[in-house]
């Protein structure tokens, strides 16, 4: 079961497609956090999510706000799809140990070995404010998003 609203956000520290650790715990109390698991870069819905994404980061640090995109693929890919679909904001590797944040955060699908279509809203003191779960073929909805940051 995914994490709930009025959680404390899991703390992680992840690979970005550069090879960075990005930690969690460095962003509380300096920016609102999107995390965004989806399940594998160069498929269909997660391309089509992730390019909706970048072509609205100005709604996002307007707000305050770093997204985070989290899967299941290797820096390697990520770094890869990055540089295809020129996204700007980190793609995070939660290769190896394959899924633990995922899992943290409820969002592991067992049977099929990735993340399903996971999103929270993290406040800067590291509270879970929003989530939506989707399964794998049901993209999530952007405003959704920018409207539960504008309820901060």
């Amino acid at each position: 079961m995914a994490i709930q609203v009025g959680d404390k956000a899991p703390g992680f520290e992840l690979r970005d497609n550069h090879g960075r650790d990005v930690r969690l715990s460095d962003l509380r109390g300096e920016k609102n956090v999107v995390l965004v698991f989806y399940p594998f870069a160069f498929t269909g819905v997660c391309t089509g999510e992730l390019c909706e994404i970048r072509d609205n980061l100005p709604r996002f640090s307007d707000r305050d706000t770093e997204v985070l995109a989290v899967s299941n693929d290797s820096i390697h890919t990520l770094r890869v799809f990055a540089e295809q679909e020129e996204l700007e904001y980190p793609l995070l590797s939660d290769f190896w140990p394959h899924g633990a944040v995922s899992r943290a955060y409820g969002v592991f699908d067992e049977d099929k070995g990735c993340a399903v279509r996971g999103t929270f809203v993290i406040d800067k003191e590291g509270v879970v404010r929003w989530t939506v779960v989707n399964g794998l073929p049901d993209a999530r909805d952007l405003n959704e998003y920018v409207t539960a940051l504008d309820a901060l």
